[in-house]
């Protein structure tokens, strides 16, 4: 459905150049559901807009390959991939859904304008199917007249996912969906994202800080750290083994219901994008550092039970990976 090949994302900075996707390489089968997950200020969003090629004017450095249907986003022109990629093949729904909705413009026709804009349909047409699809997500049809001040959280966050969903796209990148809902309603669109990838065989990237949410959902997790993937597994095999050492402290870090052991904290901070360390990136937080890793920046090397790590620490036991 999507391979990407060593993509690289850098802006220019009031410090220097932000080195925001730092070589990532990931892929996304059909009807399958990837979880993005680290922690704030890695580059999630970043990988995300580099995905789709929404570049701010500040872009330092975009290389590298973004495969869908045989085309490459990177080497496309910005307005064939605006024509031809964007809402068509991949749609995306941007993390604050208040942020993304037009306070001025009626509901209605905001979903409908992927379809007037792009696919030159009709207004009527459109309507009909914007009436469909909100159906699918479980809006009543007065919400079409409404304005986005007048519907709840999860409204709106419904409203934005209909209007990602409306031109039929293959693959939908879900930039931290649920961080502004309470717990309940968060548990409501889970649920709505779970009932789209069964029934329509959806793909879907989904962005979050929260590794505990995306064991929910995600049939994969690739773990993001200053840039980098440093891990990427079946989330079976993932999460109640982690092999990197920065994910067993996310996941050391996550609250359980049904057990004793207290939550743990990671030390430090996560590093300055402008000036990351040498050698792996997480060396400054980890207990099992060694002089390698303060200097020499580790390859990937796969796993027996097919996970791809970022670390030294496998680096002698297992063969590299014959992408790194």
């Amino acid at each position: 459905m999507l391979k990407v090949e060593n993509l690289y994302l850098y802006y220019w900075g009031e410090k220097g150049v932000v080195r925001a996707v730092d070589g990532v390489s990931l892929t996304v089968r059909a009807g399958e559901v990837v979880g993005i997950v680290g922690e704030s200020g890695c580059g999630k969003s970043s990988l995300a807009n580099a995905i789709v090629k929404n570049l701010p004017r500040n872009v330092a450095r975009y290389e590298g390959r973004v495969i869908i249907d045989g085309n490459d986003v990177v080497s496309m022109e910005l307005e064939d991939v605006r024509h031809s990629i964007r809402w068509k093949k991949i749609s995306i729904v941007f993390q604050g859904a208040m942020n993304v909705l037009n306070p001025v413009v009626k509901v209605g026709y905001q979903i409908a304008e992927p379809l007037i804009v792009h696919e030159n349909m009709k207004k009527e047409e459109a309507f009909k199917k914007v009436h469909e699809v909100m159906r699918l997500l479980g809006l009543p049809d007065y919400v079409f007249d409404r304005y986005p001040h007048e519907l709840s959280g999860g409204m709106k966050q419904r409203v934005v996912i209909a209007t990602a969903l409306i031109t039929n796209p293959k693959l939908l990148i879900l930039d931290e969906p649920t961080s502004a809902l309470d717990v309940s309603i968060q548990a409501q669109i889970m649920n709505l994202l779970k009932r789209l990838k069964r029934e329509l065989n959806l793909s879907m990237i989904f962005i979050t800080h929260d590794i505990a949410l995306s064991s929910d959902i995600c049939d994969r997790i690739c773990v993001m750290y200053s840039g980098e993937i440093v891990e990427d597994g079946y989330a079976d095999y993932l999460l109640p083994s982690p092999k990197h050492p920065y994910t067993q402290k996310l996941i050391a870090a996550t609250p359980r219901l049904r057990s004793t052991t207290k939550p743990l904290y990671i030390p430090g901070s996560p590093p300055d994008l402008t000036s990351p360390p040498p050698g792996c990136r997480f060396h400054p937080r980890c207990e099992y550092a060694k002089e390698i890793c303060k200097n020499v920046s580790p390859k990937r090397y796969v796993l027996d039970d097919g996970s791809v790590v970022k670390c030294w620490l496998y680096g002698e036991d297992y063969g590299e990976d014959s992408r790194a």
